[in-house]
């Protein structure tokens, strides 16, 4: 099971829009939101600036490093940037650019959870993997569903951004799959 993710392990996240052509998860550049550290787009590289597409999976219910990533668990994604770029965090709503289905901005924070009541927990979704053993590994099809707001939204990319170097911009949406897999991500381990 050398593939299944485990907590602690470093990865980049790719979109799957376009035939996974939507970017790299990514920190770029300051974000106007109230208390948020860097604001979040997809840039075409996972190594657009040192640690900027790099995302550390933790543990959001107190499972240790190293154990296994299953589908449905609650994760937090901690960047590297500057060795610490913050939580992966909705904050604010979403711009007024993107689509109507868009909820919130999604920025980083230097705290798991902003508000306390899941701004930076996502619970991750595989599509399948194989063996079908309920376990994540890498280059499954996930889905991310944030756990703030008693609805919750889906992490996706929404429209361009005006981030230097960067692709897309992110949101969350109320919908899994608004359009053209803008929801669909896979963790792809990091080079050490």
């Amino acid at each position: 099971m050398a593939d299944v993710l485990k907590y602690g392990d470093k990865v980049h996240i790719q979109n799957g829009y376009d035939g996974w052509k939507g970017g790299y998860l990514d920190t770029n550049g300051g974000s106007s939101q109230s208390g948020s550290l860097y604001g979040v787009s997809t840039a075409d590289t996972p190594t657009r600036g040192k640690g900027t597409g790099t995302w550390e999976i933790i543990s959001a219910t107190g499972k240790n490093a190293g154990e296994q990533v299953m589908s449905g668990d609650v994760i937090h994604l901690r960047n590297l940037y500057a060795n610490d770029g913050g939580y992966l965090d909705t904050n604010g709503g979403a711009s007024p650019d993107q689509t109507a289905a868009a909820k919130y901005d999604v920025t980083t924070h230097k705290d798991k959870d902003r508000a306390s009541v899941g701004t930076a927990s996502w619970r991750i979704f595989a599509q399948t993997s194989a063996p079908a053993d309920q376990f994540v590994r890498t280059n499954d099809v996930v889905i991310l569903w944030n756990l703030y707001s008693p609805t919750g939204s889906f992490l996706e990319t929404n429209g361009g951004t005006t981030a230097s170097g960067g692709k897309y911009d992110v949101c969350t949406s109320a919908y899994w799959n608004r359009s053209s897999n803008v929801g669909d991500w896979r963790l792809i381990k990091a080079k050490a």
